[in-house]
């Protein structure tokens, strides 16, 4: 690990790189790349086509999760396979030791939400990077020492690990492990380490299994990761950790694509990505990315499939990378109900997301389409009184679509190991993918 690496990222990122207005970001983003870019010299073995930093990217082929794991020996950059990678990744999640490294890498492994596992690459300089760009804009702002972050996440990664020092301290809390360890044991451990203090920033796959307890909890920020943030699970964890904010970071195999800014409005970090916009309607867009930093496992013109909602208004930050209003799922989570006349009609994953936030009676819920005009729909704590509060906010909801599904309801169960997917299209009907 080079900390000066990681110290001059971070002060880089901090202070010296305040972009003035939407050209000088894009002067920037023109400029050659240091260490040279293999993207453009030829250094990438084999399939990937060689594309300079420019205008020229749109005539480029689009990599998907699965193609991009097919070319996976041609793609990366140093001296590993995609079979020793899956190895020691596979290892790590059935061992739970995330120690490992390969070829000098970190390798980790996304368990995704598309059915493709993804593997990711990581060379040190690009992990010093990163992390010197994600504590850059995530610490808070009035001071740099002492600062104590855990870690809710389904995997460690000695991305995370290396970064440890006076300044940041990093503890990994296993979500396979029991919840009464992880809360009442460790974090209640960690904390007394420094009884002095509430700065424990809360990076969490799964933060509401930190706020729904009655631990003795004052962090001073909290951070969704890894999954869709439900506003219904949003409110829920301010109010019961007390913050005037909850902030989200947008990771993902492909690379840090955005963060919240002091107000809590996402902003793409595009002095680092390039996003490519493929439109779904006025607002809503698929992201096609194309990391300017990568080396190891370049990202260019990788289309994820999650779908974007941009910020109609400007956010009173001032900062002039763009905003979303939203991260709303995945593209492939779209329901599609049948209209009166028995068409296919798409719904938004984040409209039905929304019509439950006035639904009462329940805390945990899951909206499932398992057929062509059939809805599965879990709630928890079931009873009568909390299936007819959802019941008639659905309905409303089909009635404004012009839809007419058929709902069963049944008790929710959790799964363990899985991202969390409130609205999920189960359903793949041979004309489903056609319609949308």
């Amino acid at each position: 690990m080079g900390k000066p690496r990681i110290v001059a990222e971070f002060a880089a990122t901090r202070w010296l790189r305040r972009w003035r207005d939407r050209d000088a970001l894009e002067a920037h983003r023109a400029a050659p790349a240091a260490p040279p870019n293999p993207l453009s010299g030829g250094g990438i073995r084999g399939g990937l086509p060689t594309c300079p930093p420019t205008r020229a990217w749109p005539t480029c082929r689009r990599w998907t999760m699965s193609s991009m794991m097919a070319g996976f020996d041609d793609l990366v950059t140093y001296p590993l396979t995609r079979a020793q990678a899956e190895e020691l990744a596979l290892h790590g999640e059935r061992s739970r030791d995330f120690t490992g490294d390969l070829a000098g890498c970190s390798v980790g492994l996304s368990s995704g939400t598309t059915g493709h596992r993804g593997l990711f690459v990581v060379s040190p300089a690009e992990r010093d990077t990163w992390a010197g760009t994600v504590l850059a804009r995530t610490l808070p702002p009035h001071r740099l020492w002492g600062h104590q972050i855990a870690l809710f996440l389904r995997a460690d990664n000695t991305l995370y690990e290396s970064v440890g020092s006076r300044a940041v301290t990093f503890s990994y809390f296993d979500l396979y492990s029991p919840e009464a360890e992880n809360l009442e044991e460790r974090l209640g451990a960690f904390r007394a380490d420094d009884p002095g203090r509430n700065a424990v920033e809360c990076c969490a796959g799964s933060a509401d299994a930190v706020a729904r307890g009655d631990l003795a909890l004052a962090p001073e920020r909290v951070y969704a990761v890894a999954e869709v943030l439900d506003p219904r699970d949003a409110a829920h964890i301010r109010a019961a950790m007390n913050l005037p904010v909850l902030h989200q970071l947008y990771q993902c195999t492909e690379g840090f694509l955005a963060h919240t800014c002091a107000h809590g409005v996402l902003h793409l970090n595009e002095d680092h990505v390039i996003i490519e916009r493929e439109p779904l309607d006025e607002r809503r867009f698929v992201p096609v990315v194309t990391d300017l930093r990568r080396r190891a496992q370049p990202i260019v013109r990788y289309r994820l499939g999650d779908v974007l909602v941009a910020r109609e208004t400007p956010c009173p930050c001032g900062s002039v990378l763009s905003a979303l209003e939203r991260i709303e799922g995945r593209e492939d989570d779209t329901l599609l109900l049948p209209a009166t006349d028995r068409t296919p009609t798409p719904v938004f994953a984040d409209l039905v997301s929304r019509a439950l936030v006035h639904a009462d009676g329940f805390e945990e819920y899951r909206v499932r389409q398992v057929g062509r005009e059939t809805l599965d729909v879990d709630i928890s704590p079931y009873s009568a009184q909390a299936e007819a509060s959802v019941r008639t906010e659905l309905a409303t909801l089909w009635r404004r679509l012009g839809v007419r599904p058929a709902t069963a309801f049944q008790p929710y169960r959790s799964v363990v190991g899985t991202k969390l997917r409130r609205v999920e299209r189960a359903w793949k009907g041979e004309d489903s993918d056609a319609a949308l």
